[in-house]
């Protein structure tokens, strides 16, 4: 199965994660609705929709920019069904727009939470509401969340229980949807990774340059998002994958290639079950 042609809505796709399972599918030939805030350059953040659209065209796709904020329904309503005009119908939505604070609720402001919600939860919601009329004449439609398994434990909430409410409402919204939009042939499925992911996230607010070193790059959950998108629909929803334990599970044997510095050992991420088994050594590479 290919992505040639297939048409991906992708929120938070102007850079990190978003943008590199845009440019896997682009690779194929895909089109893809890049629908991010970003409109004009930041000093702290690389990248706008314009020049991620810029980038999925040069890898083989085509590509629609939508300034959009998830917040804003009707404004997700009509990005939706621009992407479904321009290109005669959406085939994958991909939810991998947030926002995150990790801190404890004494520490966290109240509009700080209603952002983490709005965009985590909220946002979610409103462009899988959106999309699903759409998706259900497709030939292998998709949803994929970019959000944790629902493993239920104090210790993933209390450090940061507002960002993991916010977190975890992704995941809930797999849990529902898989079995609501089951009938209609609809996978809806979360993907996870085990490790901290080399994005503006880690660098700007959890870890700083040196976590970035310690990190995966987003390649590792475009390549797993790929695995997925290619599954069939009907047979495969209702997941809730890790990145590396899943590629592992479709023949990936070197997950070093990932790596950002190899002489690191790499950092692990939150809300990874403790019963989940990395298939690849996570120490620095070649010690001695």
């Amino acid at each position: 199965m290919t992505l040639k042609d297939k048409t991906l809505f992708v929120t938070g796709a102007s850079r990190g994660i978003g943008k590199a399972i845009a440019l896997r599918a682009a690779r194929d030939g895909a089109n893809v609705a890049i629908a991010a805030k970003t409109a004009e350059p930041h000093p702290q953040l690389d990248g706008t929709v314009y020049t991620a659209a810029e980038e999925i065209e040069a890898a083989g796709g085509k590509a629609l920019p939508l300034v959009m904020d998830v917040r804003d329904e009707d404004a997700v309503k009509a990005a939706v069904d621009q992407t479904a005009e321009t290109f005669g119908g959406l085939d994958i939505l991909v939810n991998n727009a947030s926002a995150i604070q990790m801190t404890p609720v004494a520490q966290t402001d109240m509009k700080r939470f209603d952002l983490m919600h709005q965009i985590n939860t909220r946002g979610t919601l409103a462009c899988c509401k959106h999309a699903a009329p759409y998706l259900a004449k497709a030939e292998n439609p998709h949803i994929l969340m970019l959000s944790p398994p629902l493993d239920m434990q104090e210790k993933w909430f209390a450090p940061f229980t507002p960002y993991a409410i916010a977190k975890y409402g992704m995941s809930l919204i797999v849990l529902g949807l898989a079995g609501e939009l089951r009938s209609q042939g609809i996978a809806v499925n979360a993907l996870w990774p085990r490790t901290t992911i080399a994005t503006a996230a880690i660098k700007n607010i959890i870890g700083g340059d040196k976590m970035m070193l310690q990190s995966r790059s987003p390649d590792i959950l475009a390549d797993a998002a790929y695995e997925i998108f290619t599954s069939p629909a009907r047979e495969f929803t209702g997941q809730f994958l890790i990145d590396d334990t899943f590629l592992a599970s479709r023949g990936t044997t070197d997950f070093d290639q990932y790596r950002i510095d190899p002489s690191q050992s790499l950092a692990p991420d939150f809300f990874v079950p403790d019963d989940s088994i990395a298939p690849a050594d996570l120490g620095p590479v070649n010690a001695s």
